[in-house]
């Protein structure tokens, strides 16, 4: 494809996590040759039956640039979300970065919670419990590993 601006001025380093269940964050830097007074927009599709929509939440560097989004009430979908950043200067033309990503694979899974042991002296043995962390795509136990590093004082 034929990518129209200046070469070097697209968005860098581009990379986007979920956490606690529904909020996503998305940060990148400005491209290397980009004029001084370039301002940068996030555009995403988190489906293709949801409609495109702009960032409401931008993150500004020190300059007021736009350097990031914050999102929140996200939903995992089973297709990949697309996301487009363009950019704008009175200098030139700003080339765009686009990508696909499959949400599920960024997302920073929260801790098990509810953990309880029980010990019993007699038996010389311990039970241990907890609730799998949630996620907001799947409710499915199987995806999960868990590993238990017991410390004795």
């Amino acid at each position: 494809p034929v990518f129209s601006g200046m070469n070097g001025s697209a968005i860098e380093n581009f990379s986007c996590v979920i956490y606690n269940i529904s909020f996503m964050n998305c940060t990148w830097q400005a491209g290397r040759d980009a004029p001084g007074d370039t301002q940068y927009f996030l555009y995403w599709q988190n489906s293709r039956d949801d409609d495109v929509m702009e960032c409401e939440l931008y993150i500004k560097d020190e300059n007021g640039r736009n350097t990031g989004c914050r999102f929140h009430n996200v939903r995992i979908e089973i297709e990949k979300a697309y996301f487009l950043v363009n950019g704008s200067s009175k200098d030139s033309l700003i080339q765009f970065y686009d990508e696909y990503i499959q949400l599920y694979t960024i997302e920073k899974l929260m801790s098990p919670s509810n953990i309880t042991v029980n010990c019993d002296e007699i038996k010389n043995d311990c039970i241990i419990q907890w609730q799998r962390p949630q996620i907001s795509h799947s409710k499915i136990d199987n995806c999960f590993r868990y590993e238990i590093n017991i410390n004795y004082k």
